[in-house]
């Protein structure tokens, strides 16, 4: 494999309280990797300047070999990376295959139009359902996002993310919240929707972290303080101390 995605010497501060001091990592193509660490590690910061909603202090992020640390996030999202957040962020007026309509539209370039329906494009709309489907929501496609339950809604914003046919997904807790059962209806969901795509999760159930994960890096004090496979990260005694051994 060949790395992807390089972060290199990534700092952040905001206002002079330092979040990133130094976060170094790369991924391969088709890689899963999890980051994990305590609360306050900077791994939500570090998904923010990931996507282009936060710009570095300093450092770079390296994509396909392309420089983005000066790109906004649309630009990165053109390019193949797709986020979701760490509180469900979907339009809850519109139905479920509104919504995923919606980023259907946006990658094919479709803008609303006051003179055609939406409803009459046809590729579009196999696709919209073709997704609806990946997630788990075809039964509920015409139903307010409303109106889902917490583990549904978390699906559909995947399904948002996978509508603009995304290399590269970021996912941001996606089982926070969850019961058991629902967590593991997530695993299995994004174990299939992400198979052939190289993912990035932030994620503090470890049972999820060693179902989905190649490769974990554990973030501690803004910086990566082991990075390798899951079974040795389980007994690496630094991360032990530093996070595991909370649990």
């Amino acid at each position: 494999m060949t790395d992807y995605l390089c972060i290199r010497e990534i700092h952040k501060d905001f206002s002079g309280l330092k979040v990133l001091t130094g976060v170094d990592f790369t991924v391969s193509e088709k890689q899963r990797q999890a980051v994990i660490g305590p609360n306050g590690a900077g791994k939500t910061t570090l998904f923010n300047i990931i996507s282009g909603r936060f710009k570095a202090s300093s450092g770079s992020i390296l994509f396909k070999g392309q420089d983005l640390s000066a790109k906004p996030a649309h630009v990165r999202n053109r390019l193949g990376l797709a986020r979701s957040f760490q509180i469900t962020n979907v339009f809850q007026e519109l139905t479920v295959f509104e919504n995923i309509r919606s980023g259907v539209r946006s990658r094919n370039g479709l803008r609303y139009n006051f003179f055609r329906k939406p409803d009459n494009n046809r590729r579009i709309n196999e696709r919209t359902e073709a997704i609806a489907e990946e997630v788990g929501l075809k039964g509920v496609m015409h139903v307010p996002a409303s109106a889902l339950s917490y583990g549904q809604q978390r699906a559909l914003e995947i399904g948002i993310t996978l509508s603009t046919e995304p290399e590269l997904i970021l996912l941001d807790e996606p089982t926070a919240g969850m019961t058991r059962e629902e967590t593991a209806q997530a695993i299995s969901m994004i174990d299939r929707v992400t198979a052939g795509r190289t993912l990035i999760i932030i994620e503090h159930d470890m049972d999820v972290v060693f179902s989905l994960a190649d490769t974990i890096s554990v973030l501690h004090y803004g910086r990566i303080l082991a990075s390798d496979v899951p079974e040795k990260i389980r007994n690496d005694q630094r991360v032990k101390d530093a996070y595991l051994g909370e649990e």
